[in-house]
């Protein structure tokens, strides 16, 4: 279901858009866990980096009063998004067309920003994650959410998947202190407050 544009970037594919809406995800994924665990308010800014057709988006949206950035490299995804938040009402989404190794946003522009299921697709992690920290504010918080490296019935094949040692081990070598939570038998979320 991945794929890589003219551009290099890896994106999922647009035409399979209503898997990740299927109701099966949100059994899955508790959104109001997420948003608990985030810590999220109504003031706060946040990006969702790798936001595809708006699964966290919409709920971020409902939740803070101030801008929610939906970041995808994929312009179809986001085009999904904007019919998604039209039809809803919302409108505090700004729609961003970005990779995650070059966001295409200010320094220290965010309060919160949340990456769930991507890291296994960015080719430079290491990049990536500098740029999730160039973005957030001095206090703010990262989350990000992966696979687990263990069989499930969903999600990507085992060998693409990042274990939770693993994340946490690579989050460390570059000077990231997480907390790993687990959310169910197949997915974790790192969780990181910046100093």
């Amino acid at each position: 279901m991945k794929r890589r544009d003219e551009r290099g970037w890896s994106s999922f594919s647009p035409e399979k858009a209503d898997k990740l809406l299927d109701p099966k995800r949100t059994k899955l994924l508790n959104q109001k866990e997420i948003i608990s665990l985030l810590d999220l308010s109504d003031h706060d800014r946040i990006a969702d980096l790798g936001s595809g057709n708006g699964f966290f988006t919409i709920p971020f949206a409902r939740k803070t009063d101030n801008h929610v950035f939906a970041v995808d490299v994929e312009p179809k995804m986001l085009e999904l998004l904007k019919e998604r938040a039209l039809k809803e009402g919302i409108k505090n989404i700004q729609y961003v067309l970005s990779d995650l190794e070059n966001i295409q946003l200010d320094d220290a522009s965010v309060d919160k920003a949340f990456v769930a299921f991507v890291m296994h697709e960015i080719t430079n992690m290491e990049k990536a994650l500098s740029e999730f920290k160039r973005i957030l504010r001095k206090d703010g918080k990262l989350m990000i959410i992966e696979w687990d490296a263990v069989e499930s019935q969903i999600g990507p094949p085992i060998h693409e998947r990042i274990s939770s040692d693993k994340m946490q081990s690579f989050l460390l070598d570059n000077g990231f202190h997480s907390k790993i939570v687990l959310l169910n038998a197949a997915v974790y979320a790192a969780i990181i407050e910046m100093r």
